[in-house]
């Protein structure tokens, strides 16, 4: 089981926490609660929840004053680029998140530390711990240090592509077709689901991805998409012409 060194998650986040329970509560994964109630009062959830309206307001007001000459269009892609899954999971293990989490037995066993899914989860609880035991105006801080390279991207660099456009691009070009994208699952109340959605090309189901919104889960599922299709496999079958391998 890890045991969460709060003083070095703080010394990460530039931040001395003053309500380090808060920050701890983030690091406890449902699974260690499920294999150990007595020890831990909740798991991380709820936090994740606020983290995930923190992290996509302060990253929308970051882009807002950063490009102030661009448009809607650019600003949400290049949102979606900075908070996507992957992209949080890869904020979650500079954090050194993947050695913080205290995980169930069984999902430490099978490499959940390292899970995409399961570090931007507990990067999201983090934020949200952030902002109930510092405030707005340290978590914004602590944000747009660990966001800086990111919104600071190569002069010549052209507009960020989310993984579903990517994704559409990439099958368009080489199997003639649109994505797909179908709901499996929607957990949960109204004000805190989780939907679970396939993304596909012709007949063939790529990846799995989930999300606190549809569009969030459709964006991690053509993540990982995008890793399968270009792994060399079986031709994609949907239409004549759309048997061609990606290149």
């Amino acid at each position: 089981m890890a045991i969460p060194d709060l003083d070095e998650l703080g010394d990460r986040l530039g931040v001395v926490l003053r309500n380090p329970e808060a920050m701890r509560q983030a690091l406890v994964h449902s699974s260690f609660l499920n294999e150990n109630p007595q020890q831990v009062s909740g798991h991380n959830e709820r936090l994740e929840f606020l983290g995930d309206a923190v992290i996509g307001l302060v990253v929308s007001s970051l882009l807002y004053d950063r490009y102030p000459a661009e448009d809607e269009g650019f600003l949400t892609a290049r949102r979606a680029a900075l908070v996507n899954r992957t992209a949080l999971a890869a904020l979650g293990q500079r954090l050194g998140l993947d050695r913080q989490l205290m995980l169930g037995r069984g999902e430490a066993e099978a490499g959940g530390a390292t899970r995409p899914s399961l570090l931007a989860g507990a990067f999201e609880a983090v934020a949200g711990a952030l902002f109930l035991s510092e405030g707005m105006s340290i978590t914004r801080r602590c944000l747009r240090r660990l966001f800086a390279e990111q919104l600071a991207p190569a002069p010549d660099a052209g507009p960020p592509k989310s993984a579903k456009s990517q994704l559409q691009e990439w099958s368009q070009r080489n199997y003639h077709l649109k994505p797909r994208y179908e709901v499996l699952e929607t957990e949960g109340p109204a004000h805190s689901q989780m939907f679970t959605v396939a993304a596909g090309v012709g007949d063939r189901r790529l990846a799995v991805g989930q999300g606190t919104s549809r569009q969030r889960a459709e964006e991690e599922a053509a993540a990982m998409a995008l890793g399968v299709l270009r792994t060399p496999t079986e031709p994609v079958r949907g239409q004549a012409g759309a048997s061609e391998e990606p290149r």
